[in-house]
C-alpha cells in the first residue's frame, strides 16, 4: 500500500498544471516551470528554436536517489517514467526528494530573486514530509476494519510503534479505549469529519507521557491510493482508491490543565464568598412572641456567583417585629460585603424605632457612601400584634405576598421608591394586613427570575406555589424552592422568608390576652390607671411581686404622659407566652429619655424608674402624630 498520496485536503496542483499546460496555445508565455533533475534514460525535452541549450545539471548537485523512497508507480498523479525518444514537453518525474531539495534554496537567496528560482508548492512536498514533522498525533487508515496504513513519529511515540495492515481494534487498542472506534465507522459511512475533544490519554507504563495528558481527536474521511504490491485486505484489494479516515490529535494538556486552574480558582473565590455570605447572615433567628419566622438562603451553583441576598428579623420591644429581605446588585465577596454592611446598618437603624420609609430613606444615604457603583434592592417591614397589619416599605424590591387563612393570595403593591443607592427620591410606606392565620412570604429575585421568562410570570407561579403551601415556615420555605424548581445548579442565589401570624386557640390561646384604657386626663386618670392595671394582671393571675411591678409601671408612664403629653391617651396592657408589656400613647410627638435627676429636682425620675425596674424599655412616633412610650418584664420560665 503506497500512503504517501492521500487525498484528505491536498489539492491536485500538479494535475491542474498539467491540464493547464496541455489546453495552452501554442506560443502562449507560461511561468517558467521549476527545474528537476533528469532521469537517467529519460529522453530530454528539446530547448524552443532560438533558445540557448539549458546547462547540465551539475552531477555533484544531484541528490542521490534514497532507495528506501516509496515508489510513485500507480499514485493519483499518474505520471511514469518517459521511454526514449518521448515528444518534448512530456513530463518528467523525479523522486519527491529530489523535488524539494531541488526547489530549496541556497542558504541565503530569496525566493524569487533575479535568479529566476521559482517558490516551492505543496505538490513538491510528501505525506511523510508533512506528517512526519508536525508535533501532532496522525494514524491513517482504511476499509471498515480501519486498518493502519500510517501512523507518524509523534504517534508512535505516545503509543508505541504500530504495525501497518494490522485492524485499529487490535493494532490500535488506545483508540478503543478513548471510544473512537464507533466514531471513526460513522465517519468512514457519512464523510463528514468529527471532532471530540480533550479525551484524556493515561500515561505511564506503554506511553511516553510520564502524566496524563488530553488530546483533541478529529476524524477526517480521506481516500488513501492504491499501491503498486496488493492491500492487506484481500476484501478491497481490488478497490482503488481505498476509503479511509485520518485521525489526527493535538494536544491540549495544557489548555485542559489552565481551564482546570482557573475552575480551581472559581471554586476556592466562590467557597470564600458564600462562607463570608453565610457568616455574615443571621446564625439563628431571632424569634418573636407573636410571629412564627424561617428564612432560607441558596447559594447559586458552580457556574455562577454568589451574589449578596440577605435577610434578618429584628424585635423591637413592646411585641413589634421588624423584617427585612434584601439583594445587593452584583457577584462574588465585593457584594457580600457590601451586604453586611447594609444589614448591620439596618439593625442600626431599627433600633430607632422609625417608620419603615425614614430607615429606608437613612439606607439610601448610606449605600451611596459604602460604594456608588453597586446598588441594592430592600423590603423592611414591620408588623405590630395589636394593629394585625404589615407596614413595609420597598426599594425596588419584589412585592411581599400575604397569603389569608382561606388561601388567597395578595400582592403589596404600593408604590414606594427606587433601589438604594441611586438617591434623591423620598420613599413612602405601605402597609398589607396581616391578621390571625395569615402567612407573608419575602424573597429576592433568583427564586422567580429566569433568563427566558418575563419575571411577572415567575412572580404569578410563586403566587400559586404560596397559595397551596400549607405548614410551618421552614416547611413553606422548602416547598416554594421545590415548586419553583430551585436547584444546585440554579444559576443565581435565593434568599426567602417567611412569616406567620398563627391563629392561637385552646390552651395557647390563655396565653395572649390584650387589654386598653382610653384615658381622658385630668387628676382622675393616674388612679383610674392603676386601678384598671390592678385588676386585669390579677385577672392574669401573675405572682404578687410582677403584679406589683405592672402597676408601678403603669403608674409611673401614665404620670409622665400627663405631665409631657397631650390628650388623647391610652393605657395598653398585653401578655405573651414570655413577657408583660405596658405601653402608653398620647398626642406629643417629644420623646422621653433617661437623665440623672438632681436631689432636689421634684421630676425627671419616672423614666429612671422604669428602666431599673423593667427588662426592657423604649419610645417611638407613632404614624398618625404622638408617641407611645413602652416596658416590658420577662415572665419566668416554667
Amino acid at each position: 500500500m503506497n500512503f504517501t498520496r492521500w487525498s484528505a485536503r491536498f489539492p491536485g496542483t500538479q494535475r491542474r498544471a498539467a491540464r493547464s499546460d496541455r489546453g495552452a496555445a501554442p506560443g502562449a508565455s507560461s511561468p517558467k516551470p521549476p527545474r528537476r533533475s533528469p532521469v537517467p534514460g529519460a529522453a530530454q525535452p528539446a530547448a524552443p528554436s532560438g533558445a540557448p541549450a539549458p546547462p547540465p545539471a551539475d552531477d555533484a548537485e544531484r541528490p542521490e536517489a534514497d532507495p528506501a523512497a516509496p515508489t510513485t508507480a500507480g499514485t493519483a498523479t499518474g505520471t511514469t517514467g518517459a521511454p526514449p525518444g518521448a515528444a518534448p514537453g512530456s513530463a518528467v518525474p523525479a523522486a519527491r526528494a529530489e523535488r524539494s531539495e531541488a526547489h530549496t534554496p541556497p542558504s541565503g537567496t530569496a525566493l524569487g530573486s533575479a535568479s529566476g528560482a521559482q517558490p516551492p508548492t505543496v505538490d513538491v512536498l510528501s505525506a511523510h514530509e508533512i506528517l512526519g514533522t508536525i508535533p501532532a498525533l496522525v494514524a491513517v487508515v482504511y476499509g471498515p476494519e480501519h486498518r493502519i496504513a500510517y501512523v507518524n513519529g509523534a504517534y508512535a511515540k505516545v503509543f508505541g510503534e504500530r504495525p501497518a495492515g494490522g485492524t485499529a481494534r487490535e493494532a490500535l487498542p488506545e483508540l478503543a479505549e478513548l471510544g473512537l472506534l464507533p466514531l471513526m465507522d460513522q465517519v468512514l459511512r457519512s464523510r463528514k469529519p468529527r471532532t471530540v475533544k480533550a479525551r484524556k490519554v493515561p500515561g505511564g507504563a506503554g506511553s511516553d507521557l510520564s502524566r496524563d495528558g488530553y488530546y483533541t481527536f478529529t476524524c477526517t474521511p480521506i481516500e488513501v491510493a492504491a499501491a503498486s504490491t496488493p492491500a492487506p485486505d484481500p476484501e478491497i484489494a481490488c478497490v482503488a482508491p481505498h476509503k479511509g479516515v485520518l485521525v489526527f490529535a493535538a494536544d491540549v494538556t495544557d489548555q485542559v490543565e489552565a481551564a482546570e486552574r482557573l475552575r480551581a480558582a472559581e471554586r476556592r473565590q466562590r467557597e470564600a464568598a458564600v462562607t463570608l455570605q453565610r457568616s455574615l447572615l443571621p446564625q439563628e433567628l431571632e424569634q418573636p412572641d407573636d410571629l412564627r419566622v424561617a428564612a432560607i438562603y441558596h447559594p447559586g451553583g458552580t457556574d455562577a456567583a454568589v451574589g449578596g441576598d440577605w435577610y434578618d428579623v429584628i424585635t423591637l420591644g413592646a411585641g413589634r417585629t421588624a423584617l427585612v429581605i434584601g439583594d445587593v446588585m452584583g457577584r462574588g465577596v465585593r457584594a457580600a460585603a457590601v451586604m453586611g454592611q447594609l444589614r448591620t446598618a439596618v439593625r442600626a437603624y431599627a433600633r430607632l424605632d422609625l417608620p419603615p420609609h425614614e430607615v429606608l430613606q437613612l439606607l439610601d444615604g448610606l449605600a451611596a457612601e459604602i460604594d456608588a457603583s453597586q446598588i441594592a434592592t430592600c423590603v423592611y417591614a414591620v408588623h405590630d400584634p395589636n394593629e394585625g397589619r404589615l407596614v413595609y416599605a420597598s426599594a425596588g424590591h419584589l412585592p411581599i405576598l400575604v397569603r389569608d387563612q382561606d388561601g388567597t393570595v395578595h400582592r403589596a403593591e404600593e408604590p414606594t421608591g427606587p433601589p438604594l443607592g441611586t438617591g434623591g427620591w423620598l420613599h413612602t410606606s405601605g402597609s398589607v394586613p396581616l391578621g390571625p392565620g395569615s402567612t407573608a412570604v419575602l424573597y429576592t429575585d433568583g427564586l422567580v427570575e429566569r433568563r427566558d421568562k418575563d419575571i411577572d410570570e415567575g412572580i404569578a407561579a410563586l403566587e400559586h406555589a404560596v397559595a397551596g403551601a400549607t405548614g410551618a415556615p421552614d416547611i413553606i420555605c422548602d416547598r416554594l424552592l421545590r415548586a419553583l424548581g430551585i436547584s444546585n445548579d440554579h444559576d443565581d442565589d435565593v434568599a426567602v422568608l417567611v412569616l406567620q401570624h398563627p391563629d392561637r386557640t385552646g390552651p395557647e390561646a390563655e396565653l395572649f390576652h390584650n387589654a386598653a384604657l382610653e384615658l381622658l386626663g385630668g387628676t382622675e386618670a393616674a388612679p383610674r390607671a392603676r386601678a384598671f392595671a390592678s385588676g386585669v394582671l390579677a385577672s392574669w393571675r401573675f405572682s404578687p411581686e410582677l403584679h406589683d411591678l405592672g402597676v408601678l409601671a403603669a403608674s409611673e408612664l401614665v404620670a409622665n404622659s400627663l405631665q409631657h403629653g397631650t390628650p388623647p391617651m391610652r393605657l395598653r396592657l398585653r401578655r405573651t407566652d414570655r413577657r408583660l408589656i405596658v405601653e402608653v400613647t398620647d398626642g406629643d410627638d417629644h420623646l422621653p429619655r433617661r437623665r440623672r435627676a438632681e436631689p432636689v429636682d421634684e421630676a425627671g425620675r419616672g423614666i429612671s424608674i422604669i428602666a431599673t425596674i423593667a427588662s426592657n424599655w423604649g419610645s417611638r412616633r407613632t404614624p398618625g402624630g404622638g408617641k407611645a412610650v413602652w416596658c416590658e418584664f420577662a415572665l419566668p420560665r416554667e
